[in-house]
Protein backbone atom coordinates (compact mmCIF):
# COMPACT_ATOMS: atom_id res chain seq x y z
CA UNK A 1 0.00 0.00 0.00
CA UNK A 2 2.87 2.41 0.60
CA UNK A 3 3.77 2.36 -3.10
CA UNK A 4 0.39 3.86 -4.10
CA UNK A 5 0.33 7.47 -5.14
CA UNK A 6 -2.26 9.91 -6.35
CA UNK A 7 -2.66 10.20 -10.11
CA UNK A 8 -2.76 13.41 -12.13
CA UNK A 9 -5.90 15.49 -11.80
CA UNK A 10 -6.19 15.89 -15.58
CA UNK A 11 -6.58 12.22 -16.55
CA UNK A 12 -7.57 11.54 -20.15
CA UNK A 13 -11.09 10.25 -20.74
CA UNK A 14 -11.58 6.55 -21.35
CA UNK A 15 -12.56 5.60 -24.88
CA UNK A 16 -15.14 2.86 -25.54
CA UNK A 17 -16.36 1.94 -29.04
CA UNK A 18 -14.76 5.14 -30.33
CA UNK A 19 -16.65 7.34 -27.84
CA UNK A 20 -15.10 9.35 -25.01
CA UNK A 21 -16.64 8.43 -21.66
CA UNK A 22 -16.58 10.46 -18.44
CA UNK A 23 -16.57 8.03 -15.52
CA UNK A 24 -17.52 8.79 -11.94
CA UNK A 25 -17.19 6.34 -9.09
CA UNK A 26 -19.68 6.05 -6.26
CA UNK A 27 -20.86 9.45 -5.04
CA UNK A 28 -18.52 11.47 -7.31
CA UNK A 29 -21.56 12.19 -9.46
CA UNK A 30 -23.01 14.28 -6.63
CA UNK A 31 -20.26 16.82 -7.28
CA UNK A 32 -21.20 18.65 -10.45
CA UNK A 33 -17.66 19.94 -10.95
CA UNK A 34 -16.34 16.34 -11.02
CA UNK A 35 -18.70 15.39 -13.84
CA UNK A 36 -18.30 18.72 -15.66
CA UNK A 37 -14.50 18.29 -15.82
CA UNK A 38 -14.90 15.67 -18.59
CA UNK A 39 -17.19 17.84 -20.69
CA UNK A 40 -17.74 18.75 -23.47
CA UNK A 41 -15.32 16.07 -24.76
CA UNK A 42 -17.26 13.14 -23.26
CA UNK A 43 -20.20 11.90 -25.30
CA UNK A 44 -21.67 9.86 -22.44
CA UNK A 45 -21.39 9.47 -18.67
CA UNK A 46 -20.90 6.33 -16.60
CA UNK A 47 -21.38 6.03 -12.85
CA UNK A 48 -20.25 2.83 -11.12
CA UNK A 49 -21.30 2.59 -7.50
CA UNK A 50 -21.87 0.29 -4.55
CA UNK A 51 -25.11 1.25 -2.82
CA UNK A 52 -25.08 -1.92 -0.67
CA UNK A 53 -24.24 -0.19 2.57
CA UNK A 54 -27.40 1.95 2.36
CA UNK A 55 -29.60 -1.13 2.72
CA UNK A 56 -33.32 -0.65 2.20
CA UNK A 57 -33.34 3.14 2.60
CA UNK A 58 -34.13 6.13 0.42
CA UNK A 59 -30.41 6.66 -0.39
CA UNK A 60 -30.17 4.43 -3.51
CA UNK A 61 -33.25 6.15 -4.94
CA UNK A 62 -31.81 9.57 -4.13
CA UNK A 63 -28.51 8.60 -5.78
CA UNK A 64 -30.43 7.59 -8.91
CA UNK A 65 -32.10 11.03 -8.94
CA UNK A 66 -28.68 12.68 -8.66
CA UNK A 67 -27.47 10.69 -11.67
CA UNK A 68 -30.54 11.82 -13.60
CA UNK A 69 -29.66 15.43 -12.76
CA UNK A 70 -26.11 15.02 -14.11
CA UNK A 71 -27.47 13.58 -17.36
CA UNK A 72 -29.91 16.47 -17.77
CA UNK A 73 -27.48 19.28 -16.99
CA UNK A 74 -24.77 17.79 -19.24
CA UNK A 75 -27.08 16.75 -22.09
CA UNK A 76 -25.38 13.34 -22.08
CA UNK A 77 -26.76 9.86 -21.50
CA UNK A 78 -25.79 8.27 -18.18
CA UNK A 79 -25.09 4.57 -17.77
CA UNK A 80 -25.46 3.76 -14.09
CA UNK A 81 -24.07 0.48 -12.74
CA UNK A 82 -24.61 -0.58 -9.13
CA UNK A 83 -23.84 -3.65 -7.04
CA UNK A 84 -27.29 -3.89 -5.47
CA UNK A 85 -28.77 -0.44 -5.92
CA UNK A 86 -30.66 0.61 -9.01
CA UNK A 87 -28.77 0.23 -12.29
CA UNK A 88 -30.17 2.28 -15.12
CA UNK A 89 -29.85 3.78 -18.56
CA UNK A 90 -30.72 7.48 -18.39
CA UNK A 91 -31.17 9.55 -21.54
CA UNK A 92 -29.73 13.03 -22.14
CA UNK A 93 -32.93 14.61 -20.82
CA UNK A 94 -32.60 12.82 -17.46
CA UNK A 95 -35.40 10.36 -18.23
CA UNK A 96 -35.10 6.72 -17.18
CA UNK A 97 -35.00 4.52 -20.25
CA UNK A 98 -34.40 1.18 -18.51
CA UNK A 99 -33.66 0.23 -14.93
CA UNK A 100 -33.27 -2.76 -12.64
CA UNK A 101 -35.03 -3.37 -9.36
CA UNK A 102 -33.05 -2.82 -6.19
CA UNK A 103 -31.55 -6.00 -4.63
CA UNK A 104 -32.17 -7.95 -7.86
CA UNK A 105 -29.47 -9.70 -9.88
CA UNK A 106 -30.02 -8.63 -13.46
CA UNK A 107 -28.39 -7.92 -16.78
CA UNK A 108 -29.53 -4.71 -18.37
CA UNK A 109 -28.89 -3.92 -22.03
CA UNK A 110 -29.89 -0.93 -24.08
CA UNK A 111 -28.69 0.99 -27.11
CA UNK A 112 -27.21 4.35 -26.17
CA UNK A 113 -26.98 7.42 -28.42
CA UNK A 114 -23.82 9.42 -27.65
CA UNK A 115 -24.26 13.22 -27.62
CA UNK A 116 -22.01 16.19 -28.25
CA UNK A 117 -22.39 19.93 -27.86
CA UNK A 118 -22.90 22.37 -25.03
CA UNK A 119 -25.71 22.88 -22.58
CA UNK A 120 -25.89 26.17 -20.68
CA UNK A 121 -24.46 24.36 -17.66
CA UNK A 122 -21.47 23.01 -19.60
CA UNK A 123 -20.82 26.46 -21.05
CA UNK A 124 -21.41 28.65 -17.99
CA UNK A 125 -21.03 26.26 -15.05
CA UNK A 126 -22.24 27.72 -11.75
CA UNK A 127 -21.52 31.36 -12.65
CA UNK A 128 -25.16 32.35 -13.31
CA UNK A 129 -26.25 30.95 -9.95
CA UNK A 130 -23.47 32.82 -8.16
CA UNK A 131 -24.33 36.09 -9.90
CA UNK A 132 -28.05 35.69 -9.12
CA UNK A 133 -27.25 34.92 -5.48
CA UNK A 134 -25.12 38.05 -5.11
CA UNK A 135 -27.78 40.17 -6.85
CA UNK A 136 -30.49 38.67 -4.62
CA UNK A 137 -28.58 39.47 -1.45
CA UNK A 138 -27.84 42.94 -2.78
CA UNK A 139 -31.53 43.60 -3.43
CA UNK A 140 -32.49 42.16 -0.05
CA UNK A 141 -29.95 44.39 1.72
CA UNK A 142 -31.05 47.45 -0.30
CA UNK A 143 -34.75 47.03 0.55
CA UNK A 144 -34.08 46.08 4.17
CA UNK A 145 -31.95 49.22 4.64
CA UNK A 146 -34.59 51.34 2.89
CA UNK A 147 -37.36 49.98 5.19
CA UNK A 148 -35.54 51.05 8.36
Amino acid sequence: MSSFSKGRADQPLIEAAGEKVAISICYEDTFTSQVRSGLPEATMLVNATNNAWYGDSFAPHQHLQISRSRALESGRPMLRVTTNGISAFIDFKGQLERQTAQFAEATLTHEVQPRTGYTPYIFWGRWPLGILTVLGFGLWWHFKRKAT
